[in-house]
């Protein structure tokens, strides 16, 4: 195929963030007198932050799902001003593939976290579109993330192709049409009827080849 755009998740693909959103999230919750359980960390990947927040109350944390979202935000933005943990070949396979095709970035992360995670990588300028799952009706696995940004990169969606590390997020991915390309998150890897959504895995980001595209 040749797509007409190339769509890119945050967190697990492009940043390796998944731990420090766990990180944060347990110690708000443990800080507000919740209790974590065995499965809370694969069961928020991919919720909105509107999600998220309402799931931590489940576990026990006390305050609003609105002051819960503030706080491990505010604990992210802290992380970030700290060290932006890019995964090694993220910003060259970007450089690569804004070379040829249209990108966008479809995430569960906030606005602001999104925003400061390209900056600080230099890669704002090569991304058309960013769309936040806050500014949809529903996190992945739903498809509203991917949905639009393929509304906002003008592209159909099964003219593009997605790149996902969560189960959740291959999901949704697949969910709206999209050719997907996983690249498995190693400390949460994604099930293996997800990864079977998959036309094609790579184990880094630094395989995301204009080749590999050009294989699909």
């Amino acid at each position: 195929m040749n797509p007409a755009a190339i769509v890119f998740d945050l967190d697990g693909v492009l940043v390796d963030s998944e731990q420090l959103w766990d990180e944060v999230r347990r110690a708000v919750v443990a800080d507000r007198g919740g209790r974590w359980t065995a499965d809370a960390t694969s069961a928020m990947q991919g919720m909105s932050t509107p999600e998220w927040a309402q799931y931590l109350t489940t576990l026990g944390a006390s305050g609003t799902p609105q002051e819960l979202a503030k706080a491990v935000t505010e604990g992210m933005a802290d992380r970030y001003r700290r060290h932006v943990p890019l995964l090694p070949g993220a910003v060259e396979a970007v450089t690569a593939l804004s070379g040829r095709w249209r990108l966008g970035v479809a995430s569960s992360s906030p606005p602001d976290l999104i925003g400061v995670v390209l900056t600080a990588a230099g890669v704002a300028g090569r991304f058309w579109v960013t769309v936040s799952s806050e500014e949809v009706a529903r996190g992945k696995p739903a498809p509203d993330v991917y949905l639009a940004a393929a509304a906002k990169l003008d592209a159909e969606p099964a003219t593009c192709v997605a790149i996902e590390d969560s189960a959740n997020g291959l999901r949704a991915a697949a969910a709206a049409g999209m050719v997907v390309v996983a690249v498995p998150n190693q400390q949460y890897p994604p099930p293996a009827d997800a990864l079977a959504l998959a036309r094609a895995a790579v184990r880094t980001p630094a395989a995301l080849t204009p080749e590999l595209v050009d294989q699909l």
